[in-house]
């Protein structure tokens, strides 16, 4: 009994601690953002109609990079064409010798619209999303050189992605100023799945709350991997200086490190949330992500190695003395740290239940919880504001109905990072022992549109 009380004071105090801190660093976040929304609580949304517009549009070229995509690829382009309103663009979609159901679905699409074109790489797949897109990128500049024309800017996009229409009105006035322009990500949910629903949850504090911290504490910004733009002109300056090749193909995620690349080098992100008229709704990218335990497990795995263990390795921190910049790729690479904690905390409150039921058996006295009365009370407050500003923030995006189902989705998600986090250490490991990273692909859905709204 004695080692069960030893173990369970340690583990609570261990784990107490530690959500203390992670608790402290979240409430610093949220209280610059509502110190920010105070002070400009009468300013008016920005508008779509509000923007300036060009003379001569910009000329666009929308990439997408597919391997094994023919279930969505067709539906994926023939709704971005009929949405997209702008009189410059073009979409190059980027396939492997060794997918043909894919090739034949992205081609049978370019025949109808000579906008689109089909781009088969010399390599067979799957390699990197990012040596994809340099396939992508040499195909336009050889396109561009025979047409005597210039591209101003490159749109990614993933094969699963509902675009919004005015998209590139916003990138096209935004990326006079910008260098990079991020819409949001708005997760779309599947009725009743948890999984689903977490992503929509972390999405709606991350895109609502902790990007616009960042870019209003002068931090670089991370892209989303999709939903942005790039000017050519950088992107040329990064492949020079590359060799030829502006996407890193030995990054896992490269839109994370992109961003924080181009910031470093002086170039401006701009993370844009603009509402449009004549739906009234945020212009954003809409995606289903993965519903089941599975393929969220792989892809949450992908996230913590690209970012929190080899991205750590690959960029290190930001200049001397930038406090935001480090304050924020801390927050990114903390995640391994706070699945150790929860792991600790939920075996805490196993041990506690243990204990209290053998105290009670056996009649041994029961101290009660190992925790001093401030540090208790402290870490619950703690705990309940981030269940609040989570239901605002999801209430905020898609009601009051998945607000309420957010909390139970706490669950879901630790749950998730928990059993990610072992997939993650080992691939983290097959690259230290020079493993070629590769494209870990999950099966998508395109959503039914008319259901959308």
């Amino acid at each position: 009994m004695f080692v069960l009380d030893g173990a369970v004071r340690e583990s609570m105090l261990f784990a107490a601690t530690w959500l203390l801190i992670g608790g402290i660093d979240d409430l610093g976040v949220d209280i610059c953002f509502f110190i920010d929304r105070l002070r400009h609580w009468r300013a008016p949304r920005r508008w779509v109609s509000d923007l300036p517009e060009r003379a001569v549009p910009g000329s666009f070229a929308v990439f997408v990079a597919a391997w094994r995509e023919e279930a969505v690829i067709g539906a994926m382009l023939t709704a971005t064409t009929a949405r997209l309103d702008h009189p410059d663009y073009r979409v190059y979609v980027g396939v492997y010798p060794n997918d043909p159901a894919t090739i034949g679905a992205a081609q049978d699409m370019a025949r109808r619209d000579p906008r689109i074109s089909v781009v088969v790489g010399t390599r067979p797949g799957p390699t990197t999303k990012a040596d994809c897109l340099n396939t992508l990128w040499l195909a336009l500049n050889r396109d561009d050189a025979a047409a005597g024309r210039r591209t101003e800017a490159i749109v990614i996009h993933d094969a699963e992605d509902v675009v919004h229409s005015a998209e590139l009105r916003v990138f096209d006035a935004l990326l006079q100023t910008y260098a990079v322009v991020q819409v949001p990500v708005v997760p779309l949910i599947r009725p009743g799945s948890l999984v689903s629903g977490h992503y929509a949850d972390e999405f709606a504090y991350a895109h609502g709350i902790q990007q616009p911290v960042r870019a209003l504490l002068g931090a670089p910004l991370p892209l989303a991997g999709t939903g942005c733009a790039i000017r050519t002109d950088i992107l040329t300056e990064i492949a020079v200086e590359r060799g030829g090749a502006p996407f890193d193909a030995s990054c896992l995620t490269e839109d994370y490190e992109l961003g924080l690349h181009i910031a470093g080098r002086g170039g401006g992100v701009c993370f844009a949330r603009i509402w449009d008229r004549r739906d009234g709704g945020l212009v954003a990218v809409r995606a289903y992500f993965p519903e089941t335990l599975q393929t969220a497990i792989r892809q949450k795995a992908r996230w913590m190695t690209g970012i929190a263990l080899a991205g750590w390795d690959r960029i290190g921190w930001g200049l001397p003395g930038a406090f935001a910049d480090h304050w924020m790729r801390m927050r990114d690479r903390r995640v391994l740290v706070s699945v150790v904690v929860l792991g600790v905390a939920y075996g805490a409150i196993v041990l506690l239940v243990m204990t209290t039921a053998l105290h009670w058996l056996t009649g041994a006295p029961d101290t009660g919880l190992p925790l001093a009365g401030w540090l208790r009370w402290t870490t619950t407050l703690l705990l309940l504001w981030r269940v609040m500003v989570r239901i605002a923030c999801t209430g905020g995006a898609y009601g009051w109905c998945e607000a309420c189902r957010s909390v139970p989705r706490v669950v879901v998600g630790n749950v998730i990072a928990l059993l990610a986090t072992r997939l993650a250490l080992r691939r983290y490991g097959q690259f230290l022992r020079g493993d070629v990273p590769v494209w870990d692909k999950t099966v998508h859905a395109f959503p039914d549109l008319h259901a959308l709204g």
